[in-house]
């Protein structure tokens, strides 16, 4: 089993409303070895969790059409399978109360737009 492990690249699920930020952050992500899964909204992210795929981790935009980031944290942490799964949150939204509303979600970080390429790759290194 622990081969098996090894082998597969962990799948990291990412979710944001903005194609340049999606592209971005899925490059970073692949460049530390993970395999990126791409959600255009919080809908298409919804539909990726409800997939048996076991996600290593999980990064959403806070504010997306049909169902918000902070929301999706929710909806995770009252799945018995997707509750261990840590989500960083990122938005370009400077109000405060943003990251507040993602931690008592479930968030285990917050990222600000715009992010340098290291502080993601080390969110990613602590968390997963």
């Amino acid at each position: 089993m622990d081969q098996e492990k090894e082998e597969s690249p962990k799948l990291i699920l990412v979710a944001d409303d903005d194609p340049a930020i999606l592209r971005l952050v899925k490059a970073i992500v692949e460049k530390e070895g993970y395999t990126a899964v791409s959600a255009r909204d919080g809908k298409e992210a919804y539909q990726c969790l409800q997939t048996d795929s076991k996600f290593a981790a999980a990064i959403f935009d806070v504010v997306m059409p049909y169902i918000q980031g902070t929301e999706l944290v929710r909806y995770m942490q009252s799945e018995k399978r997707l509750m261990n799964i840590p989500v960083i949150m990122m938005t370009g939204e400077q109000n405060p109360k943003f990251s507040s509303d993602s931690f008592s979600a479930g968030a285990v970080a917050f990222l600000p737009k715009p992010f340098t390429t290291s502080q993601l790759r080390t969110m990613l290194k602590m968390f997963i």
